[in-house]
């Protein structure tokens, strides 16, 4: 689903303009972005959490050459569903691949 089919989705419901509604997303991605790239964490209760992780610096292999590359220490942005989240899905049956789905709703 793309932000696009989102905000579409939303004015279906809801009535307001497709112009409200995007600025609202929009808004929302920004402060989501906004909040991680300060490395603080945001809690949307029964949806997840997105945060910040550190990942340690490393030594990893380039593919083509085997030569040794280092990797240095990096902030990363994660998500972890929420168990309700997790529990909703799983309850929805069978997995289709993406070709097979139709648009989902909000």
């Amino acid at each position: 689903m793309t932000k696009a089919e989102i905000v579409e989705d939303i004015a279906a419901k809801t009535g307001l303009t497709k112009k409200e509604i995007a600025e609202a997303v929009d808004m929302f991605l920004k402060i989501v972005s906004d909040a991680l790239a300060e490395g603080k964490h945001l809690e949307i209760r029964g949806f997840g959490t997105f945060k910040v992780k550190q990942r340690k610096a490393r030594i990893a292999r380039n593919p083509r050459t085997g030569e040794p590359a280092p990797v240095p220490e990096r902030k990363v942005p994660v998500f972890k569903v929420s168990k309700e989240l997790k529990d909703l899905v799983a309850e929805q049956g069978e997995f289709k691949p993406q070709s097979e789905q139709s648009s989902s709703t909000l």
